[in-house]
């Protein structure tokens, strides 16, 4: 009786917390691994996030049964990936300036493909479909992506100096 009495926008709002407070946790845990930022520094994450939250807000009395997760995530990660394009000229390639962390060896495309096929589950085809790439090509940039976190390139060897001959 008392949901009755109360507006619908009341309503929309508590679903939306409650929504929320289950999802942002592991939503700010993508983000902070797309923008491969420190857990305890990720400014551009929290954005991210917070972005993809007031988007699915802004919907939420047209999802009509839709999953808010699904929905929440999908556009956190194209939101990533039209960041992305335009903060490294055009493309997801390799960024001017390499993040910190694990991930931050990797491009954004790689970055983005590993987090949603290995982190969120979400299958080759529907990651595919999502970022309007062949199947294929989502393989192959995950395989790489892994290949290079489970074998990273060596680092370059810095020259040892030749010890001084001793004067007498």
């Amino acid at each position: 009786m008392r949901d009755r009495q109360v507006s619908p926008g009341a309503r929309r709002a508590r679903e939306f917390q409650a929504f929320v407070a289950g999802a942002a946790g592991r939503l700010l845990h993508a983000a902070t691994l797309l923008t491969a930022e420190a857990p305890d520094d990720n400014p551009r994450a929290r954005r991210l996030l917070a972005v993809s939250l007031a988007h699915t807000y802004a919907y939420w009395d047209q999802l009509h049964g839709d999953d808010p997760y699904d929905r929440t995530r999908q556009y956190l990660a194209t939101r990533f990936a039209r960041e992305a394009w335009h903060r490294h000229g055009g493309g997801l390639g390799r960024g001017r300036r390499r993040p910190a962390g694990r991930l931050g060896g990797l491009t954004p495309q790689e970055r983005l493909i590993l987090v949603l096929r290995l982190y969120e589950g979400v299958a080759e085809e529907q990651a595919a479909a999502l970022l309007g790439l062949p199947v294929e090509r989502v393989r192959t940039i995950c395989d790489r992506a892994t290949a290079t976190l489970l074998h990273p390139p060596a680092e370059p060897s810095r020259p040892v100096a030749e010890p001084k001959a001793a004067t007498s």
